[in-house]
């Protein structure tokens, strides 16, 4: 079973990260830490991460992005590249994921 592995070097991500309260990282670290916990069967499979495919944007090379919910109110748009799931961006609200 493979397990995901998370990507967080993004510097926008970052950026975002650290200007959240306290509360708000919390339930985003929270997570994070149960998709290390998880295998890739099980992360699509989840219903409270609602992962989904964007198909009006693609990564910077062309690849496939994703959205799933972190925490409540709060979505990341992110890639799958083997076992690494790449966190490119958080998102507030549902809609701006997409854009």
């Amino acid at each position: 079973m493979n397990r995901v592995r998370l990507d967080l070097n993004q510097p926008d991500l970052q950026r975002q990260l650290f200007a959240l309260e306290k509360a708000d990282q919390r339930r985003i670290l929270n997570s994070l830490r149960k998709l290390l916990a998880m295998s890739w069967e099980q992360v699509y499979g989840d219903k409270g991460l609602r992962w989904e495919a964007i198909l009006s944007r693609s990564g910077p090379g062309g690849e496939r992005l994703y959205s799933l919910r972190l925490g409540r109110g709060f979505r990341a748009v992110a890639l799958r590249d083997g076992d690494w799931l790449r966190l490119i961006s958080l998102h507030p609200d549902h809609d701006s994921a997409y854009r």
